[in-house]
């Protein structure tokens, strides 16, 4: 305890460090401990540096630091959290390509797919208002047991 007491920087490098380490195996990276890892961070290069001082002043500057980098970077963090693929691979039968069997609108349709009629509706990045009888559509997800389609 001495040796942190005589090097306080020390101490902010070993909280950072062991803050992230708990924020990667824990929470995977989405939670606050990381703001808090980074602010502890930068306090102990201040404290190397000599612009603070006295453990009043340190325990500001965490506080301020991690207010500072989770303002700035929590709308980045979030977006890339929520940037995933989109595809939607929930059934073998998304991204097939089918014939239309009866015209498909946005609120219905059917379409023909292994000898069965399956009910259907225009998928919401379908850029048209109905897809006509006896015409290709490919599925692109499935809601329940309708499936979502759009014009070839």
């Amino acid at each position: 305890m001495e040796y942190f007491l005589e090097n306080p920087d020390h101490l902010w490098y070993l909280v950072a460090g062991i803050s992230f380490v708990i924020e990667l195996s824990v929470m995977g990276l989405g939670g606050p401990l990381l703001f808090f890892a980074i602010g502890s961070l930068f306090t102990g290069i201040l404290i190397t540096m000599g612009i603070i001082d006295g453990w009043q002043s340190e325990i500001l500057s965490v506080g301020l630091l991690t207010a500072l980098v989770a303002a700035l970077l929590w709308k980045p963090l979030k977006s890339l959290q929520n940037s995933k693929d989109k595809t939607d691979n929930s059934s073998d039968m998304v991204g097939l390509q089918v014939p239309v069997s009866a015209e498909i609108t946005a609120i219905a349709g059917t379409i023909r797919y292994s000898g069965i009629n399956w009910q259907a509706r225009l998928a919401d990045e379908a850029n048209v208002t109905s897809i006509s009888e006896q015409s290709q559509c490919q599925i692109v997800a499935i809601a329940g047991n309708t499936m979502l389609v759009r014009p070839l």
